[in-house]
C-alpha cells in the first residue's frame, strides 16, 4: 500500500533537524526507514520547513515505528493514497452495473 506523508519541522528545531538528515548516509537512511518501507520518493520545502514523502509499505506499524524516529523533531501526517492505475481500478468497480 502506498503512503503519502507529510511534515513540518517544529520551529525550534529547524537546525536540528537539518543537521540530522543532512549527514545521514544512504545506510544510515535505509537503517532508519526500516526494511519494511520502499521509499518511492521525498521533497523537501525549505523556505516552508515542510516536506512530502510517497512510499510503499505492508505495514502501517512500520511507518509508525519510522515516524516515531522524527517525532521529537517534526510534526508527521500519514495518508493512504493511490497511483492512477489504483484509482481507476475503484472508479471502474463503483459504476460496474
Amino acid at each position: 500500500m502506498k503512503f503519502m506523508l507529510t511534515w513540518r519541522v517544529h520551529p525550534e528545531k529547524r537546525h536540528e533537524a537539518l543537521k540530522a538528515f543532512s549527514q545521514m548516509t544512504s545506510a544510515d537512511e535505509a537503517k532508519d526507514r526500516g526494511s519494511e518501507i520502499k521509499l518511492i520518493g521525498r521533497w523537501h520545502d525549505f523556505s516552508g520547513h515542510t516536506g512530502v514523502a510517497v512510499c510503499e509499505a505492508v505495514d502501517a506499524r512500520a511507518l509508525a515505528a519510522w515516524a516515531l524516529n522524527w517525532t521529537n523533531i517534526l510534526d508527521l501526517e500519514t495518508i493512504p493514497v493511490l497511483d492512477d492505475d489504483e484509482a481507476r481500478a475503484v472508479g471502474k468497480k463503483k459504476f460496474e452495473l
